[in-house]
């Protein structure tokens, strides 16, 4: 009989576990907390086939709890949790990875040898009306206090100490279940009978309220997981220590089965941990009639950045601008990142509230700040519990950004993630031979995957970039959403030139892989009869190099290396060139290609990553081959000749990237934001959708900021 106890508990497990999955879908059809009155839910299909799954579910406990002791039939409920996260992770679109397979694993392994201890060593006895009454006590106390402190909790809290309640009552209404059995056995149908499925009743009604409240404001993986730990072990303590179910137990067969059951405890924890909180898809989250009707609201953000201003790079910028133009639309922004030689504290920065953790320097890159992980967890976690923000949005995968995440996922806020990072910017810098680099790039990516696959959203700035992130091994759907520019910023007339000498301009950070040696070595092929000259706006590790190269081909007197400059320097730049040149080979959006085009420049660039989605051959410039020198000297050959073509180019260059309006990326942005915190933006609202565009390089472009 026992055996067939155990296989019927288990089918009651993955019972449990589909109902409990279908009436969590089913609540959150609207808005993800406060739940739908029952009124609303019973007209559900999923919500009613749900409470089917779970009807039968306790018909099978209620069999198997007549076949065998408390102690063996409870604790089998901890299979729910592996039916719940394998569905979870089909629901998510997300692999199953090695971590989460060892604690499923330990789950099975530890639940399935303590219910084999238990059926060893325990045996059925009566419910005496004493246990009952101490039993319901017990509970009662337990229900009450999670159901008052569920009040004034939220996120993770609150799904959890109503999970906490609903378990407690459930474990309770196993006692009760068998005491009903046994007096309608002994007595038949009479007072005290009434009386004991009065108290099921209520224990029942309890814990489906608090299960109910509990979904609404959590993921299914983590209430099954919480209901399932909780249920057997006050089962259990009922079991043992007020029906006496373990008369001959012996302290080594105790150790060995709480040995058992704390190897599930801690499949059960790291399930908790690692899942999504809360659990929202995209497709099954739409706005509530009420929310629907005001529009937009202002939303608090904290934008987590592993560099930012004054760091100069693509990524640092666009965390400023992100920052700024969400402060712009009325929203509440604070910006964690690491802390420059002035050290850790917070200050607001040109309007932007910016909190500052401990960083030290690197050896590989004389501005490029780490923080140590122990270092921002404190720090990290105090602030999202001060500010308790709608969104945490970061930036990369680095120490900052996912130290956040962890914390954020911690206390149910959810997360969206943006990718700036290509391995293959920053090898550059360690000069590893070929074989480490490779394998130093292969481990980033997977690393970088195993970070935003927790994340409620994944952007990149391009189809590219997207592209770059699944071939990569991210297995949840990721959107390209520009960087954006402020359009009208760049768009200026030509300044006007006493000389008469053509520019060409690169801007950008003077490292390995924007190959500006290439542009030299162009500049040097042109023809004598041509009057050029080359500006160099940025700074960087190659800088003296690339000015002892100037001095070697003979045209360092017809190249300026202008180094670090402000945003009105950068602005003058654009406006006195005649070509914009991009040689660089890993620009997953080159924003300083964009703001040349959005300036009115043609663009001559390398045929690689994003830049082939900006230059179009013959309408807005020429693509070259990469490391093909002569090639880029021919291109820029054939427009210095062409006054008129580089005029029509640049006009050319200016339609191409309005796509890339930064009011078009915020909208998109305040979107994701919305739809992560399971609400969608109202119909007719001022968002509009982002055309596909490249990705936004992990560069540097001028300093300015």
């Amino acid at each position: 009989m026992t055996v067939l106890a155990i296989v019927l508990g288990m089918l009651d497990a993955c019972c449990y576990a589909a109902g409990a999955l279908l009436q969590y879908e089913a609540t959150h059809q609207t808005s993800a907390d406060p739940a739908p009155g029952l009124p609303a839910l019973v007209r559900r299909p999923r919500w009613l086939a749900g409470l089917a799954l779970l009807g039968a579910g306790a018909a099978l406990h209620v069999t198997a709890l007549r076949l065998a002791p408390v102690t063996v039939v409870q604790p089998l409920g901890v299979g729910a949790v592996v039916v719940s996260v394998l569905w979870g992770l089909r629901t998510r679109r997300a692999r199953l990875e090695g971590a989460t397979g060892l604690a499923l694993a330990a789950i099975v392994v530890g639940t399935g040898a303590f219910a084999l201890i238990a059926s060893r060593v325990t045996v059925a006895t009566s419910v005496t009306p004493s246990a009952q009454l101490w039993a319901g006590l017990l509970v009662l106390v337990i229900v009450t206090g999670c159901a008052v402190l569920s009040a004034s909790l939220r996120g993770p809290g609150r799904c959890l100490a109503r999970a906490v309640g609903a378990g407690s009552a459930y474990g309770c209404m196993s006692v009760l279940v068998r005491a009903a059995s046994e007096e309608f056995t002994s007595y038949g149908f009479g007072g005290v009978l009434c009386g004991t499925l009065a108290a099921l009743v209520l224990t029942v009604l309890a814990g489906f309220w608090l299960t109910q409240r509990a979904q609404a404001a959590g993921p299914p993986e983590v209430t099954v997981a919480c209901l399932t730990l909780v249920d057997p072990f006050i089962a259990v303590v009922i079991g043992v220590g007020l029906l006496g179910e373990a008369p001959g137990l012996s302290p080594a067969t105790a150790g060995t089965g709480l040995a058992c059951w704390a190897l599930a405890l801690a499949g059960v924890l790291h399930i908790t941990r690692t899942t999504p909180f809360p659990h929202l898809t995209a497709d099954r989250t739409a706005p509530s009639q009420e929310y629907a009707m005001q529009g937009p609201r202002p939303q608090r953000v904290v934008i987590g950045a592993d560099t930012f201003p004054p760091d100069v790079n693509g990524a640092a910028n666009f965390a400023q601008r992100l920052a700024e133009g969400l402060i712009g639309r009325g929203h509440d922004v604070h910006v964690v990142c690491p802390a420059t030689e002035a050290g850790p504290g917070t200050a607001v920065e040109k309007g932007i509230t910016v909190h500052r953790v401990p960083s030290h320097r690197t050896p590989f890159h004389p501005t490029f700040r780490v923080c140590l992980p122990w270092q921002v967890s404190q720090p990290a976690n105090r602030l999202l519990a001060e500010l308790s923000p709608d969104v945490v949005h970061i930036q990369s995968h680095f120490s900052v950004c996912r130290t956040l995440a962890r914390a954020a996922h911690r206390r149910g806020i959810p997360v969206v993630a943006t990718n700036h990072f290509m391995p293959e910017n920053l090898l550059g810098y360690t000069r590893l031979p070929a074989r480490l680099a490779e394998a130093a790039c292969r481990f980033a990516w997977r690393d970088l995957v195993r970070v935003f696959r927790r994340a409620h959203a994944v952007t990149a700035p391009t189809a590219r970039a997207v592209r770059l992130l699944h071939d990569n091994g991210l297995d949840i759907p990721a959107r390209a959403v520009s960087c954006g520019l402020d359009l009208d910023r760049f768009s200026q007339p030509d300044a006007p030139r006493e000389d008469a000498e053509a520019r060409v301009l690169f801007v950008g950070r003077l490292d390995k892989e924007k190959n500006v040696h290439e542009l030299l070595r162009a500049l040097a092929l042109l023809p004598e009869r041509l009057t050029v000259r080359g500006e160099i706006v940025g700074d960087g590790s190659c800088r003296r190099e690339l000015e002892e190269l100037a001095q070697n081909l003979g045209i360092r007197e017809r190249v300026t290396f202008h180094g670090l400059a402000t945003d009105q320097e950068v602005l003058d730049a654009y406006a006195r060139c005649d070509i914009f040149c991009m040689p660089g080979t890993a620009e997953l959006q080159s924003l300083v290609t964009m703001e040349a085009m959005a300036a009115g420049k043609p663009v001559v660039a390398a045929d690689a990553m994003a830049l082939p989605h900006l230059v179009h051959p013959g309408r807005n410039g020429y693509l070259f081959p990469p490391g093909d020198i002569p090639a880029l000297a021919a291109a820029l050959t054939r427009l210095l000749d062409t006054p008129k073509v580089r005029r029509r180019m640049g006009e050319a260059s200016r339609e191409i990237v309005a796509s890339h309006d930064i009011r078009r990326t915020l909208g998109t942005f305040e979107d994701l934001y919305l739809q992560a915190t399971g609400r969608s933006a109202a119909s007719g609202s001022r968002t509009t959708p982002v055309n596909e565009s490249e990705h936004d390089e992990y560069t540097a472009r001028s300093g300015r900021g």
